[in-house]
């Protein structure tokens, strides 16, 4: 099936489930968002395109809006959770705060934050991060030590096993937390030919500890 990276990432965070005592539910109830350069192009469209799978909620602060998924994943017992996208620069470092919050209360929170052009042919544009020490870092680099699981996507090959990593980290409740995607603005906008098994019903088991006698 050929997509986008963005289109593939939506296709598949719709068809993520969680499951304890019998009872399934969808993992991700949306996402939150808000839209500028490095995301608008990407995985705005590709939520434009199938909000009938995973819907969309404006949000007007980047910092709220993870802290909302974070409560919202508290009220549900860590059985579901939304995801947050923020354009690159400011939009994606104010999530910092959010996720150092749900990562140190073991709160399952997806974050979706634009990032760099992979090819680095357009660098840098406005309200990039400018280091003159490495091309390859970016504002996103903050959320390594406040994220249980975060990766980059440089290329398309890499977002199937990436997501499963991020999903295995995601329902866990002993694991769980903030889980950080950065996604190049150009990488999303890529178009790949994807297995059709990457986009189906899959039910992530969260099991209930026994306490002891």
């Amino acid at each position: 099936m050929r997509l986008t990276v963005a289109q593939a990432l939506v296709r598949f965070l719709a068809a993520q489930y969680s499951e304890r005592d019998g009872e399934e539910r969808r993992f991700f109830a949306g996402c939150f968002g808000i839209f500028g350069h490095g995301n608008v192009a990407g995985v705005g469209q590709a939520l434009l395109e199938h909000g009938d799978e995973l819907p969309y909620f404006m949000a007007r602060n980047e910092q709220a809006m993870v802290h909302a998924a974070a409560g919202y994943a508290r009220m549900s017992d860590r059985l579901s959770t939304l995801a947050c996208t923020t354009s690159i620069g400011p939009g994606a470092t104010n999530m910092v705060t959010g996720a150092a919050l749900a990562t140190i209360n073991r709160l399952p929170v997806l974050l979706l934050p634009g990032d760099i052009f992979a090819t680095r042919t357009a660098n840098p544009v406005l309200q990039e991060l400018e280091d003159a020490r490495s091309l390859d870092v970016s504002v996103n680099d903050c959320f390594r030590p406040v994220s249980k699981y975060w990766d980059r996507i440089n290329r398309a090959e890499q977002l199937p096993g990436a997501l499963l990593a991020a999903m295995r980290v995601l329902t866990d409740p002993a694991e769980t937390g903030a889980v950080t995607l950065a996604l190049p603005q150009d990488v999303q906008a890529e178009a790949f030919d994807w297995p059709e098994e990457l986009f189906a019903r899959r039910v992530w088991r969260v099991a209930r500890a026994v306490p002891e006698p």
